[in-house]
């Protein structure tokens, strides 16, 4: 394992000598096993983040540990058909100006040709009972049809969801990872900088012994 010391943090050391006791500190690793523990560690890391391990994190684990974006699922695109393209234009236009000008433009016009036009004598005079049972009809067919676009919708919103949470707990563990790596370093350069500071010292003491040396003869 020392062999790969350099290239790993003190936490990841510590988790292979808890997790491992089969590698000490004479074993050699391989890329592969590396790999492995590295994968072992990660699940740990996002297993302390979240509390559980499912396949959403484990698939975030072997991204991580691949050194891997995350990408978006990759599913079978299938043609969604010609009712639920339907659907989709049906409440794309329901919930547009278009359809709120294009509806009280027919009421008006149908009023008018009914009351004004043909003196209420129309195919449809007061109280307008063929256009209410139309207006009934098409609410009635409408509301379904929304809700199918809105199943659709409720869908993509998932898996949009998904995606982004896989994202943010990647992101999450590689920073505190990197924070590991930081403080590792860190520690590694004080001990370092404490050590040179002692020869200094015990230099300008040797040093200064032999100035008095020198000085007494």
């Amino acid at each position: 394992m020392n062999k790969h010391r350099n290239a790993v943090n003190y936490s990841f050391d510590d988790f292979i000598r808890q997790h491992r006791a089969d590698i000490t500190d004479t074993t050699l690793l391989s890329a592969d096993e590396l790999g492995s523990c590295r994968r072992e560690y990660i699940e740990h890391l996002i297993r302390e983040e979240t509390g559980e391990l499912g396949e959403v994190e484990k698939s975030v684990a072997r991204s991580i540990s691949q050194h891997r974006f995350i990408s978006p699922k990759k599913k079978k695109t299938t043609d969604p058909g010609l009712g639920s393209r339907l659907a989709d234009k049906v409440a794309a236009f329901g919930g547009s100006w278009k359809f709120i000008i294009s509806f009280f433009a027919v009421l008006i016009a149908w009023m008018a040709v009914n009351v004004v036009l043909f003196n209420n004598k129309g195919f449809d005079p007061y109280p307008f009972i063929l256009l209410n049972l139309i207006l009934s009809c098409t609410a009635a067919i409408q509301a379904p049809i929304i809700m199918m676009s809105q199943n659709r919708t409720e869908e993509k919103d998932r898996e949009r969801a998904e995606q982004d949470y896989m994202t943010n707990l990647k992101a999450e563990v590689e920073i505190r990872m990197l924070h590991e790596k930081m403080d590792y370093i860190l520690n590694h350069q004080n001990k370092r900088l404490i050590e040179i500071q002692r020869l200094q010292v015990e230099m300008m003491e040797n040093i200064s012994k032999r100035l008095d040396q020198m000085g007494r003869a």
